[in-house]
């Protein structure tokens, strides 16, 4: 599948593989690629705003360490970097594969990059 870059100004960079747990929402994930926009923080959670809504494909009450997803009431893209849980059900696009650290150093306010990596 394909490796998704994560660049999170002044804090690093991470990068996470698209999986088949929601292959429509990965879809458009990627039509939208690259996008720079400002971290949300949540309890153990980076999340931001997607300009596009999508229903949900497979969703899931609960997440991993390095999962990452979609949420559709935002619509918004989370990355768990920690313990926390989401707080409704989200739909899984892959797991962060390097530089988990690089999330969690992530501020409200960070501007973080999408883009497919090279």
């Amino acid at each position: 599948m394909t490796l998704i870059s994560v660049d999170i100004e002044g804090r690093g960079r991470a990068a996470f593989q698209l999986d088949d747990r929601n292959p429509g929402l990965a879809q458009a994930l990627l039509r939208v690629l690259p996008i720079s926009t400002p971290a949300e923080r949540w309890q153990e959670e980076i999340y931001f705003s997607l300009p596009f809504a999508c229903e949900d494909e497979n969703p899931s009450i609960s997440a991993q360490r390095g999962d990452v997803s979609y949420w559709s009431p935002g619509p918004a893209f989370c990355i768990f970097f920690g313990d926390s849980q989401p707080i409704s059900a989200v739909n899984h696009l892959g797991s962060i594969v390097e530089g988990l650290d690089a999330v969690a150093r992530a501020r409200q306010g960070d501007v973080i990059t999408l883009s497919v990596a090279p």
